[in-house]
């Protein structure tokens, strides 16, 4: 039986406020916020003498991350937010053909394929929802690539990555896990997934400036880098100006100049932390405090717009239908409880270091605001 309320304890947002934002960025454990302070400690007192220690250091933290979603180590490269991993997915997947996604896409995972001139086509969802064999109804000749996120930013519709990777066929598979990774387990071989990218300010609960990317290697054996720095090389020290030799481990060449320490060793330590709670359990227990959001906003006649007659499509994320929803979430916030804004209304995360009680604070000061 895990003790959830001492799990809480590791994370100070909880002592003060109902922290119901994840969705938006997660709080900071203190094992992840001393990883990446030690670095600074460090620079402050040493300068640059831990140099290689750091670089020792990072390729632990590209292991760890590889084994959290099953994928191989040279199929990691560490980046610093999901904008900068899917512009190198664009990169290894730059014409394979046209892009399939969907209309309740977070605009990163569309918008850089349009930007190189590939065509986007987006399928449209059904009551909140996209099926996978709406996708593969989508397929064309012309098509080779299927841009999706793992979980929907806007409405919190999880999508079925194991079905997908068996309709895919010939198609590339990339996945947005921004608003998964952390909350959900993934496996990438099983999912037959070609490319992920992910930002760690978010369900990875590892701050701004830490993130992601897993292309796969079949993928990266058919593709170069198109950008490159003094890291990317097998020996960079050797500072030749004559000649490239990439470095072996492929996602890593796209790591472009002196890496972000303090963001990739907060990463880390999130990711052995998570890893101690078991994914499993974290998703567990982050659906189990979604049911109960869901059921008491049912209950006090509040409605709910995020998809909810599935329970394998449904995430820790939730979307309440709101009238002035920016005047509701200030009013909320003076109240104590985080929540995020959206056109619609609020949207409302429940990760696994909330309780019961943060539920019912946003219950009770939501009736108090919005009636």
């Amino acid at each position: 039986m895990i003790n959830w309320e001492a799990i809480r304890e590791h994370y100070p947002v909880t002592n003060a406020i109902a922290y119901l934002n994840t969705a938006a960025a997660g709080p900071l454990a203190r094992p992840v916020m001393e990883a990446g302070a030690e670095y600074y400690r460090q620079m402050m007192i040493d300068g640059d003498v831990h140099w290689d220690e750091w670089r020792a250091r990072l390729e632990v933290v590209r292991k760890e991350i590889a084994k959290f979603i099953n994928a191989e180590p040279d199929e990691i490269g560490l980046t610093t937010n999901t904008s900068s991993g899917m512009n190198l997915i664009v990169d290894a997947l730059e014409g394979r053909g046209e892009v399939i996604s969907c209309d309740l896409e977070f605009p990163v995972s569309t918008i850089p394929w349009m930007h190189r001139q590939t065509p986007v086509h987006l399928v449209q969802n059904v009551a909140g929802e996209v099926d996978p064999s709406d996708i593969r109804r989508a397929m064309t000749p012309r098509t080779g690539i299927i841009s999706l996120s793992h979980v929907q930013y806007s409405n919190g519709f999880r999508s079925d990555l194991v079905q997908l990777g068996l309709e895919k066929g010939n198609h590339a598979l990339v996945i947005n896990a921004s608003q998964s990774a952390g909350v959900f387990e993934i496996d990438v071989k099983q999912m037959k997934i070609d490319a992920l990218c992910a930002t760690g300010h978010k369900w990875m609960l590892s701050g701004y400036g830490s993130g992601f990317v897993y292309i796969s290697r079949a993928l990266l054996a058919e593709t170069k880098p198109r950008a490159i720095g003094w890291l990317s090389v097998e020996d960079p020290y050797g500072d030749r100006n004559s000649e490239i030799g990439l470095r072996v481990d492929a996602a890593a060449r796209s790591e472009l100049g002196c890496p972000h320490f303090a963001g990739i060793f907060a990463l880390g330590a999130s990711v052995n932390f998570l890893t101690a709670v078991g994914i499993k359990n974290i998703e567990s227990r982050s659906l189990s405090l979604n049911r109960l959001l869901t059921n008491r906003l049912g209950e006090t006649g509040w409605t709910v717009l995020s998809p909810l007659g599935n329970q394998n499509s449904r995430s820790a994320e939730t979307l309440v239908a709101l009238r002035n929803p920016v005047q509701v979430v200030t009013k909320l916030a003076e109240r104590g409880v985080i929540v995020t804004e959206k056109p619609e209304g609020i949207r409302v995360a429940t990760d696994f270091f909330n309780n019961e009680q943060d539920i019912e604070r946003l219950i009770t000061a939501l009736n108090d605001v919005a009636c």
